[in-house]
């Protein structure tokens, strides 16, 4: 498996997004994630990334409870998040950023993965009412503390990540980045690389799009509100999609590797500061992951002249979905 640096520590450019061991994409359970987890230790990933929020806890216990019964707590170099406080009703969300409240979630976090620090421990929204320094300097006293190795933030401007990186070194900044999502090429990439950030790609695949398998159209409709609200994945817009994408399968198809294995390719070629974490309930789905390395470069150019910049219909959040990420273009 090949390295990339995360602080000056090797880590995985592959990593595993914890937001499928929660029921976010579809209902899952502990032995399945287990057997993801299983599979990519065996192919040599040292990444896993996870969340407070995802199915409230469920993603973080399903990884403590592989780590206890497995004893391998150094084998991953394990990142999560906080920062989302849910409010009133189930789609209620606000953003608490107060040294506080990060304190009890990361002293939850901790609890749940059943470990005494976290590697990487990330901002999932910024909390608009207080200064992104003061958040640093709440962040860098967890470091003091022994509580985290390093921090990140998710989602945030490259302004924000100057400011920041102004009072501390941000280790990550965690960014959609896929064939389908070009944003953070507009500003964020570039000070990243500037700051040594490493830039952490989250939906590669394109929440499935980017894969052998896309969504169908009635997929989303019980049970994943999200999803089912997210432009890309309603119609006219997702059949135009699947057919856009079409011509990347049959590429795949004719090199003999799965289409999600291009879209991490095209992400790792886009700058050594950058790893990915896709998410996935099925470790043979994982497994597809592993034939990126094997993808000539003739084939990627052809992806570029395929998948251009733009070619995806519709936003990638809805204007609800919106709250909460920093929208800097």
């Amino acid at each position: 498996m090949k390295m990339r640096k995360i602080d000056g520590r090797d880590v995985s450019i592959l990593g595993i997004g914890g937001m499928s061991f929660s029921d976010f994409y579809g209902t899952t359970n502990e032995a399945e994630s287990h057997a993801v987890l299983d599979a990519a230790v065996e192919a040599g990933v040292t990444h896993i990334d996870t969340a407070n929020i995802y199915g409230m806890g469920k993603s973080e216990s399903a990884i403590g409870s592989w780590l206890a019964d497995r004893g391998g707590r150094d084998r991953f170099y394990i990142a999560t998040k906080a920062g989302i406080a849910r409010g009133v009703g189930a789609a209620a969300a606000n953003f608490d950023n107060s040294a506080a409240y990060l304190e009890s979630e990361l002293d939850g976090s901790l609890k749940r993965l059943g470990i005494d620090h976290i590697d990487l421990f990330y901002i999932h929204r910024r909390d608009q009412s207080i200064p992104i320094e003061d958040v640093t300097g709440t962040l860098a006293g967890f470091i003091k503390k022994g509580k985290i190795g390093g921090f990140g933030y998710s989602e945030i401007s490259p302004a924000s990540l100057r400011r920041a990186s102004a009072v501390h070194k941000v280790s990550a900044v965690q960014s959609e980045y896929s064939l389908q999502t070009r944003v953070p090429e507009l500003g964020l990439s570039q000070a990243c690389a500037e700051l040594g950030t490493t830039l952490v790609a989250f939906s590669p695949v394109g929440r499935g799009l980017l894969t052998d398998l896309p969504p169908s159209a009635d997929k989303y409709t019980e049970g994943q509100p999200w999803m089912a609200a997210n432009p890309r994945f309603v119609e006219p817009n997702l059949s135009a999609n699947i057919a856009v994408t079409e011509p990347l399968r049959e590429l795949a198809a004719s090199l003999g590797v799965s289409t999600a294995a291009i879209a991490l390719r095209w992400v790792y070629d886009q700058g050594e500061h950058i790893v990915a974490i896709p998410g996935t309930r099925s470790a043979d789905r994982f497994r597809e992951y592993l034939a990126a390395d094997r993808i000539p470069a003739a084939a990627m150019e052809e992806v570029a002249r395929l998948l251009p910049p733009g070619w995806a219909h519709g936003d990638r959040y809805s204007h609800a979905q919106w709250n909460g990420p920093e929208n800097y273009c």
